[in-house]
């Protein structure tokens, strides 16, 4: 067997594709409420100290200064000033944060980090107290090992994490940048779930920052430890690098959300090693990721050209959208990538991106952005800021390395496409009313301030989606048509103790079609399930029992609405329908061909162990791959391997989900051995998503075949 060359060592291009994005009707009746009812695992909850509800906005010294001597408390200072007197602070920029270097190489006598009394003659706290006076938050850094990363560092917090939290707190530190440098082999989630136990136990609310680069895949663990984590290794100040860093954060589009971001790096906008053309891509991408944005150049020297980058106040909104969705892609070939976000209005941010070296149409329609069915739509260059009208084509001449970046809104609500969507990801279609505060995504209703509330909790029982209420509180979704079915546990948050009363309604247009009658703080959750068949709008209202507004957190627990025609009845080679979304490490995801190269079409027969395959899906990890079932499908059967094109390498893992709940999987199989064979039940499931993941040795090589799946749907 040919070995296929690998030209890039770590292998992580992200691919999504999304079809089937306009949804048919379809009666799935009582057989889809109760495929919905079985419906319930969704990504962990996010950590709960609202410190992070969209993407982190501020500065870095790092990637400008290094250690060297002119990091100090004068260059600090001045990028305070220089935020507020150049507009960063009004464009949303608010942490200005230290990097290595900061702290002698030793600590004092109490075991206490000592500020290094040249850089910082005042010490720490009186930088924060000077930043903080500017209306600004103020970030430190160290690292989960026993000394930082530079060679000119300071002791890490392995061991010490109470006593440098504590330090950090009575100094007025905002924000934590923890790094993985002289780790000594310690488990990563021991060591960044013991600094954020400490930060939590000062008591002062502090945004944590995981920078472990991404090794033990950060993404799939880190949602309950830390407010962002480094998916990546550092970026540097060129095309390669950016556009690398960017193809694998990509891949991880899922796993981000409000309080739980995929961080691809700091920004190096400005520091002179790009084109302009290359650094508005580069902003363009991290905003469409929904990335942290933390600026890395020197300020202080900062050209005209690098400010109106960084203060683009169109792209900067699409980073901050309160929805909360990291942008995927749609599609890529050639060198030509098409990414579409979310936003919370309904609208979609897309991006078009030229990679290649010349002048280049990049094209795609608002149907594959996921908002297709609207007669016209307005489509903002968010960089030329020119408005132009469509029927649904987008398209734009791209210059080498460059990005155009339009809003796209549809001129009136289109219907949710196919899938199985919770309620606290998606655009409600009106503001919604609520007694008190915000009406809260994936958290509890909390106090006023937006974002301020917990997981969702109803009897003990505690839900990282939903919609956190207080009474009164009516909230409306635009679903045109194609939904058939609403399932959520309803009941008064455990926020308030055995306080509160509501009563909580499900309305399809104007019909009532559920009704829980009154739910008390005593009261267990209560499932509800809602025919919305044909129906073209959503309405959930909570009004008080008639004893008064007082205490009245109501949550919509797990809410979750199926759309789509389901598959047909019979026995369908999986690689012969339409996915919903899929989301490849290298390359698109092939029908019926392994992964083979970075084209479309370019693999080869579907190989294992020998054995060829006429049908399957040929992927590369990280990857998942996702169809709509709509509670009609049984079964799935499927050998699965590491595809001969790359001889005896590569390592993965395969994993079946029905509604995000594991069915099937195959553990650790390599290059070196041939296919296993998976049977996963899954009667009632509304979704299936297939999942192949990196094994612990990185994704090189890793071409891995679904071979042969088999989908029985009745």
């Amino acid at each position: 067997m040919t070995l296929i060359p690998h030209k890039i060592r770590h292998r992580a291009v992200g691919v999504a594709t999304t079809l089937a994005m306009l949804c048919g009707g379809g009666t799935l009746g009582a057989a889809a409420l109760v495929g919905l009812e079985v419906a319930g695992a969704a990504p962990a909850a996010a950590l709960q100290n609202s410190q992070a509800v969209t993407p982190q906005m501020g500065f870095n010294n790092w990637n400008s200064t290094h250690c060297r001597a002119e990091f100090n408390e004068a260059m600090v200072k001045g990028i305070a000033d220089i935020f507020v007197s150049k507009g960063l602070k009004a464009a949303g920029y608010t942490y200005v944060n230290l990097d290595d270097c900061w702290a002698m190489p030793t600590r004092d006598a109490a075991g206490d980090l000592v500020p290094d009394p040249v850089r910082f003659p005042n010490g720490i706290k009186a930088v924060a107290d000077y930043v903080h006076a500017k209306g600004l938050k103020f970030g430190l850094y160290s690292s989960a090992g026993t000394r930082t990363c530079d060679g000119l560092g300071f002791p890490g917090g392995l061991g010490h994490e109470q006593q440098d939290a504590n330090l950090w707190a009575s100094w007025g530190v905002d924000y934590l940048k923890y790094d993985n440098c002289n780790n000594q082999g310690v488990d990563a989630k021991q060591r960044y779930k013991a600094m954020g136990d400490a930060l939590k136990a000062t008591g002062r609310p502090i945004l944590y920052s995981i920078c472990e680069w991404g090794s033990s895949r950060p993404w799939t663990w880190a949602q309950e430890t830390g407010n962002s984590w480094r998916t990546t290794g550092d970026i540097s100040d060129s095309w390669s690098s950016m556009i690398s860093i960017a193809h694998e954060n990509q891949a991880l589009a899922p796993y981000a959300g409000p309080n739980a971001w995929n961080d691809p790096d700091m920004l190096e906008v400005g520091n002179g090693g790009m084109t302009d053309t290359e650094y508005r891509t580069h902003f363009s991408l991290w905003a469409e990721m929904a990335a942290p944005l933390l600026i890395g150049s020197d300020l202080r020297t900062a050209g005209a050209a690098t400010m109106a980058v960084l203060t683009n106040a169109d792209v900067i909104a699409v980073d901050q959208d309160p929805l909360g969705r990291q942008g995927a892609v749609i599609s890529s070939g050639d060198g030509l990538v098409v990414m579409s976000k979310p936003l919370a209005d309904g609208s979609r941010a897309v991006t078009l991106t030229n990679e290649t070296a010349a002048t280049r149409t990049v094209a795609t329609t608002a149907a594959a952005a996921g908002i297709g069915g609207a007669a016209s739509y307005t489509l903002k260059d968010l960089w030329s800021k020119q408005t132009t009208t469509t029927t649904g084509a987008i398209s734009a001449s791209v210059p080498s390395h460059g990005t155009v970046m339009f809003r796209v809104t549809p001129a009136a609500p289109t219907a949710l496409p196919t899938g199985l969507h919770w309620l606290g990801d998606l655009a409600w279609s009106t503001a919604p009313a609520n007694a008190w505060g915000p009406v809260e995504r994936n958290h509890s209703n909390g106090e006023t301030a937006p974002g301020d509330g917990r997981t969702l909790t109803v009897g003990g029982t505690a839900y990282a989606k939903g919609l956190g209420v207080h009474a009164g509180s009516d909230v409306r979704y635009h679903l045109g048509g194609t939904c058939t079915g609403l399932v959520v546990d309803v009941g008064i948050d455990d926020e308030v103790g055995s306080n509160g009363s509501a009563v909580f309604q499900v309305y399809r247009d104007d019909t009532l079609v559920a009704d829980s009658g009154i739910r008390r703080g005593t009261d267990p959750a209560l499932r509800l399930t809602a025919d919305l068949t044909g129906g073209s709008d959503l309405r959930l209202v909570v009004t008080d029992a008639g004893d008064g507004k007082d205490y009245d957190h109501a949550d919509w627990a797990g809410a979750r609405i199926g759309c789509g025609t389901a598959p047909a009845p019979g026995t369908h080679a999986l690689g012969d329908l339409a996915w919903t979304a899929a989301f490849n490490g290298w390359g698109p995801v092939e029908h019926d061909r392994s992964n083979g190269e970075a084209a479309a079409g370019d693999g080869r027969t579907l190989t294992v162990g020998g054995t060829a395959y006429a049908k399957g899906l040929g992927v590369h990890a990280t990857s998942t791959v996702t169809y709509y079932l709509g509670g009609r499908c049984t079964a799935l059967s499927t050998d699965a391997g590491v595809d001969d094109e790359v001889g005896s390498n590569g390592s993965v893992t395969f994993q079946v989900l029905a509604d995000g709940v594991k069915v099937a999987g195959s553990g650790t199989v390599t290059g070196a051995g041939g296919a296993v064979h998976l049977d996963a039940p899954l009667t009632g499931a509304y979704e299936l998503t297939l999942e192949v993941g990196a094994a612990d040795n990185g994704n090189t090589y890793d071409h891995a075949d679904w071979a042969a799946p088999r989908l029985t749907c009745v």
